[in-house]
């Protein structure tokens, strides 16, 4: 019963969501279906998809070019930081006044450690994800922010395994049954 819910409200928020964007319609159900097969690995060929999906291969390639321009950010690879040596990441939570969030911002966002940043609100300005060799990397690095922003605040969260990753849209199984 839960999973038909679960089912039910995702095919409801995909329809509503994606294929409304701004009162104008962006996709449609075999963009849906493309951009599905390009979450789960972004290597398969365009003659594979076509060939599990039926959409003519000319077709996939014009949804490809368009998309690459209003909707595909990036084509990237994840990696396993720990068998690369970097057996810390944590997630940081950090405030600075005024005058040095920019900066801070600035900062961040250009340093090698950092792997994603975002800007957030509820009392913090910054949360980056950052990937260090050991915790005394992870804590003189913390130092050095702390030195040069004058951080209001901080909170260190560890990572200690990745459960999921970029999920949303990656399961063909939760799109709608659908003719394309």
């Amino acid at each position: 019963m839960f999973f038909f819910l679960k089912k039910v409200y995702i095919k409801t928020y995909i329809s509503y969501n994606l294929k409304n964007i701004g009162g104008e319609k962006v996709l449609n159900k075999s963009d849906l279906v493309f951009l599905t097969f390009l979450r789960q690995n972004a290597r398969h060929t365009l003659t594979r998809i076509s060939r599990e999906t039926k959409i003519p291969i000319t077709t996939l390639y014009e949804k490809l070019k368009k998309h690459e321009k209003e909707i595909i950010l990036k084509h990237t690879t994840l990696l396993d930081f720990s068998k690369l040596g970097y057996l810390c990441r944590a997630n940081l939570l950090l405030r600075a006044d005024r005058e040095n969030r920019d900066k801070l911002g600035s900062y961040l966002k250009a340093h090698p450690v950092v792997n994603n940043l975002y800007k957030i609100n509820n009392g913090y300005d910054f949360m980056a994800e950052s990937v260090f060799e050991n915790i005394k990397e992870l804590e003189d690095f913390l130092e050095s922010l702390d030195d040069k922003f004058s951080l209001e605040e901080k909170k260190v969260f560890y990572i200690i395994e990745d459960i999921r990753r970029e999920g949303f849209l990656s399961k063909e199984r939760l799109l709608p049954r659908m003719e394309v």
